[in-house]
């Protein structure tokens, strides 16, 4: 008896390990040729392409809070009550956010030996503030509203240690831009792959999003601690001024590179601002004829993220030599489309518009980054990135508050992006012109 069950189990075991393997396969080699994209060219050696692995990691869990944020602020309640909402929303997370972000910096300053920590901490944070706002999002209650600040607390304070290490774990054969870029391009991918899931678990109930996110983070959680111990090291740092400072390292005594490319991006992220909210309530009310609105809103939002994408893309195949003159470049092409937009606007002419913004903020963030990175000494760099983000995001803020207050008139609208671009022309491109021109000391570019 005991010999024929053997016989019998024997061959179960066999067809169950065959179909384990063959099931697995797909799944083991995906996994492969992805480490193997993200190590490639000495990233796996420095450290470079765990760092990646993590960043697209949180840009998985943060899309899965967005979407459920903006089924219960946005998608859930009629146009004037969301616009109201929304409003609500920026006013409640973004003014204590203002009082908060300059303390980001200076308290990441005092920990130039926890990175990795840091990063952690921001990964649990956002996993418990997660299973928080599962509680609330169904109602939309008020509750959810310091949860989904400390969320944006916690994002943003992920992303100045994450550009703050990069030099750290940059090889010897990659630029800063093309770093730079395949981290950002690996958070696009992942958020573009986390949309549709977290889109499916929504239908489940609209916290199911939430609990995704918390599983992300505390994998994102674990993964920071793999990173190398160099991006723990970080000797005599000190904070960044944005005026001269005559005892101390400050952005303005490195030159006039960093602050006119902060001008720039600033603009840039106003427009991204006041395009995300005034083309989700234009099309809400005004969507093209024969296309749903969900749809029309849809197709603005992926051709966005497309630019988005594009932009790291294009980013990877550019060297660090030039960053100032990319920032002039996209400038220039934002407006010219704004422009065109605004005289002859069609429904194309609104997508044209929404990729143009994600292509130049893309690019023009990258080339920021390498800036801070080439031209700030590392003792301010953690406080400078801070102090950039914090402008960049207020902007963000300003953008989406005209967008909610500015009358649904597509001319006007497309007028205004072009206005907001052509500050940021106005102020910054004479600068970085002749900056430029004279040229600047390339420590480790490339």
């Amino acid at each position: 008896m005991v010999a024929d069950k053997s016989a019998d189990v024997g061959p179960l075991r066999q067809v169950g390990r065959t179909i384990g393997h063959a099931a697995g396969r797909p799944i083991v080699g995906t996994a492969r040729r992805i480490r193997k994209a993200t190590h490639a060219e000495g990233a796996g050696e420095t450290g470079l392409g765990r760092l990646i692995e993590l960043h697209a990691v949180n840009g998985a869990g943060d899309m899965m809070i967005t979407i459920a944020l903006a089924s219960t602020v946005f998608f859930s309640v009629p146009t004037d009550q969301a616009r109201g909402r929304v409003a609500l929303y920026l006013l409640i997370t973004m003014a204590p956010f203002a009082l908060l972000a300059p303390v980001i910096g200076p308290l990441l300053d005092r920990i130039p030996h926890g990175r990795r920590a840091a990063m952690a901490a921001t990964m649990l944070a956002r996993a418990l503030l997660a299973l928080i706002i599962a509680g609330a999002v169904a109602s939309g209650d008020l509750e959810l509203y310091p949860a989904a600040l400390g969320v944006l607390v916690a994002s943003k304070a992920y992303g100045v240690v994450r550009s703050a290490v990069v030099p750290r774990l940059l090889p010897r054969k990659i630029s800063l831009v093309k770093a730079n870029s395949r981290v950002t391009l690996a958070g696009l991918l992942a958020t573009g792959l986390a949309a549709p899931i977290g889109g499916g678990l929504h239908l489940i109930g609209p916290s199911w999003p939430l609990y995704g996110a918390f599983v992300i983070f505390i994998v994102g959680m674990f993964l920071s601690f793999s990173l190398p111990h160099d991006v723990d090291s970080a000797k005599r740092e000190d904070k960044a001024a944005l005026l001269p400072a005559r005892r101390r390292p400050g952005l303005r005594s490195v030159g006039p590179s960093v602050l006119h490319a902060l001008q720039a991006n600033a603009a840039l992220r106003a427009v991204s601002g006041f395009l995300t909210f005034f083309l989700a309530f234009l099309l809400r009310d005004h969507a093209p004829a024969g296309i749903r609105p969900e749809l029309a809103l849809g197709i603005v939002a992926v051709a966005a993220g497309i630019g988005n994408a594009a932009g790291s893309v294009i980013g990877s195949w550019l060297r660090a030599r030039g960053p100032e003159k990319i920032i002039v470049v996209v400038l220039t092409i934002a407006l010219a489309v704004d422009v065109v937009a605004a005289v002859f606007y069609v429904f194309p002419a609104a997508i044209a518009v929404a990729a143009t913004a994600g292509l130049s903020l893309s690019l023009a963030k990258l080339s920021l980054d390498a800036l801070i990175q080439r031209d700030v000494p590392e003792q301010v760099r953690t406080s400078a990135f801070a102090r950039s983000e914090t402008a960049m995001q207020m902007s963000w803020v300003i953008g989406g508050a005209i967008g909610i207050l500015l009358p649904l008139n597509p001319v006007l609208g497309m007028a205004t992006s072009a206005a907001l671009v052509l500050i940021g022309a106005l102020t910054a491109v004479r600068g970085l012109l002749g900056a430029a021109r004279r040229g600047t000391p390339h420590p480790r570019v490339a």
